[in-house]
């Protein structure tokens, strides 16, 4: 038996980032078990709501509290599930998070990779503080 692992340090999300992060993560596992086109026509639906645009700092914290609850999941919580649950939990709070699905091509070999975004660009990534700038192209942006 494996232990959780315990979150990366990042900035510490509130009670209720944290409580719609771990109902983000649960409702971003029941749907990334129907086909994928039907999840994203979900989430292309929630982004027609007159939704607030987060600041990078409270985009992070909702980020970090999916990559929280997705610590304890005991299945897969992979950056598919962590980037949705942070999308579904930014809409409960009354925030639009952009979901991008992408692949990065050098150096190689080709690595795929799922976030979240901001107008100011990738949200709660490690990445973005590289010096050639943010390394994966958006195949799909809702």
């Amino acid at each position: 038996m494996t232990l959780p692992v315990a979150p990366p340090a990042g900035p510490r999300p509130s009670v209720t980032q944290r409580l719609s992060g771990t109902l983000g993560f649960a409702a971003a596992v029941l749907l990334l078990r129907l086909p994928l086109r039907r999840t994203t026509a979900l989430v292309r639906l929630l982004h027609r709501l007159p939704l607030r645009e987060p600041t990078p700092a409270r985009a992070a914290r909702i980020v970090q509290a999916a990559r929280s609850a997705g610590a304890w999941w005991p299945g897969r919580a992979a950056c598919l599930e962590t980037s949705l649950a942070a999308t579904l939990a930014a809409t409960a709070q009354g925030y639009r998070l952009s979901w991008c699905l992408g692949v990065r091509f050098l150096p190689p070999p080709r690595v795929h990779h799922a976030w979240v975004e901001t107008t100011a660009g990738p949200a709660g990534e490690p990445e973005t503080a590289l010096p050639h700038g943010w390394p994966y192209a958006a195949a799909l942006r809702i």
